[in-house]
């Protein structure tokens, strides 16, 4: 058997990162992966998303150009082939990148399904059944997450899809329903909306985007009824029937039950872990609730073996995947690395208006306890948004009163995923309201509004 300092299983955010910081720091590395590189965020989440999402807000521009002086004539129309054929390309292409820097460093990439067979031992099976075996001083599982179905909602790949298939649908539905509101179902929901579908939203919880500040899911939720988006909170679904020309949905929300129709169902209820087949139960991995335990450095209670990303009790998001995998390989190359501080981990939902948010809501912080001062700024009175001809939305900042630190920002508009950088390094620094208003931020720009809604708490 080949050895290596380091073999990691799975090649995703997680998976990728951890091999080439490795190998920077002198290791042996292989990577063990089933199906594409770069995991599902660079070929079935993240990228392909944005690409539609692209996509469709070219259309939506293209379809409210007169509002910007620009007349054309002729009509105006989405082909979801050529849609979906240049979201698979950009996914092609990250893919390639992966790699390519694979192949620049020198990890070694092996290609099938991996399994922990003994202590220091992986077991790769191909495609075709054959079976090679490698050993290692370390093992990194990164095999990531799946879309959850649940019982009531299987799906087909047709009439229920998940958000593969929505990434691939051959011809645009006349209607959709999406089962879920987290950030999947709203990029979804916004994407075939803006191509022209009827899109109904339903959200077991009372507030659409049920993680974020309840303001900002106030605000894109009346956005979404502009759009004509039908959004169902506080409703669950009781059953879901098939037939040969679209399904038939059970709510149960504020009027009572009541039957829904669409041709198409997307269910969008969250991810579930890829832990199966690894071989933890035999080596005596602990797991809680779908989750391999591990302590701040990412070790399992296993000597040997790590675990990072989705398959672990933390955001499931591609860049805490990647924070964690390089504080795992620091840990594993000897040195002490801080921890992660997870009160400060920066999330983005790519819809129009884009929502943006970084450590506590407003009701999270009274809960806990603060005093809070809180400073808003309205993107109305942006000279920036309203040239864009983008003015809903806004940013609010969320202070501790007494030390003026920032302990949360919750910013929902055109672009304002580009905006967050400022304040998750204030909140990560301890940066003080008055250490921001002192910094002089650049006019026209909607990154101003963060200077403004400061100010608004200062005396």
């Amino acid at each position: 058997m080949k050895k290596y300092d380091i073999v990691v299983i799975g090649s995703g955010p997680a998976g990728h990162v951890a091999a080439l910081k490795a190998v920077k720091k002198g290791k042996s590395v292989a990577v063990v992966e089933r199906a594409e590189l770069g995991g599902v965020c660079l070929n079935w989440g993240c990228i392909p998303t944005k690409a539609m999402l692209k996509s469709a807000q070219v259309y939506h521009y293209i379809t409210a150009a007169d509002q910007y002086g620009i007349e054309f004539e002729g009509t105006v129309r989405p082909s979801l082939d050529k849609i979906v054929a240049r979201s698979r390309a950009v996914a092609a292409q990250m893919n390639k990148g992966v790699d390519f820097l694979f192949k620049k460093a020198g990890v070694d990439v092996l290609i099938g399904s991996g399994r922990i067979a003994a202590k220091g031992v992986v077991e790769v099976t191909a495609a075709d059944g054959a079976v090679e075996c490698v050993e290692a001083d370390h093992i990194i599982l990164a095999t990531g997450s799946r879309p959850r179905e649940i019982p009531i909602m299987p799906v087909d790949g047709k009439r229920i899809i998940s958000s593969k298939e929505a990434l691939t649908l051959s011809e645009l539905p006349e209607s959709m329903i999406i089962v879920g509101s987290g950030a999947i179902g709203c990029e979804f929901a916004w994407v075939y909306a803006a191509l022209g579908v009827k899109v109904t939203v339903v959200e077991y919880l009372p507030n659409m985007l049920p993680l974020a500040d309840e303001e900002v899911s106030r605000t894109l939720e009346r956005s979404f009824r502009k759009m004509k988006v039908t959004v169902m909170t506080s409703t669950g679904v009781k059953a879901v029937r098939v037939g040969e020309n679209g399904c038939e949905v059970d709510v149960e929300g504020k009027k009572g039950v009541e039957t829904l129709n669409a041709e198409v169902v997307l269910s969008a209820v969250g991810v579930k872990s890829n832990i199966e087949g690894l071989g933890l139960e035999e080596l005596g991995v602990a797991i809680e609730r779908d989750k391999i335990v591990v302590d701040q450095y990412f070790r399992t209670n296993v000597e040997g073996i790590y675990a990072v990303g989705d398959i672990i009790a933390t955001p499931a998001l591609a860049h805490v995947a990647s924070a964690e995998a390089t504080v795992c390989v620091e840990a594993i190359c000897g040195h002490t690395p801080a921890p992660i501080d997870y009160s400060t981990i920066p999330s983005c939902v790519y819809t129009t208006p884009e929502v943006a948010m970084v450590g506590l809501t407003e009701k999270q912080a009274i809960e806990q306890g603060y005093q809070v001062k809180v400073g808003k700024y309205q993107f109305m009175a942006s000279g920036k948004a309203t040239a864009a001809g983008d003015r809903d939305g806004f940013v609010k900042l969320v202070y501790d009163a007494e030390s003026e630190k920032l302990l949360g920002a919750h910013i929902i508009g055109g672009s304002v995923t580009e905006m967050l950088g400022e304040p998750t390094l204030a909140k990560q620094l301890g940066i003080t309201a008055r250490q921001i208003a002192q910094t002089v931020h650049s006019h026209p720009t909607m990154y101003e509004g963060l200077l403004e809604a400061t100010e608004a708490i200062l005396d």
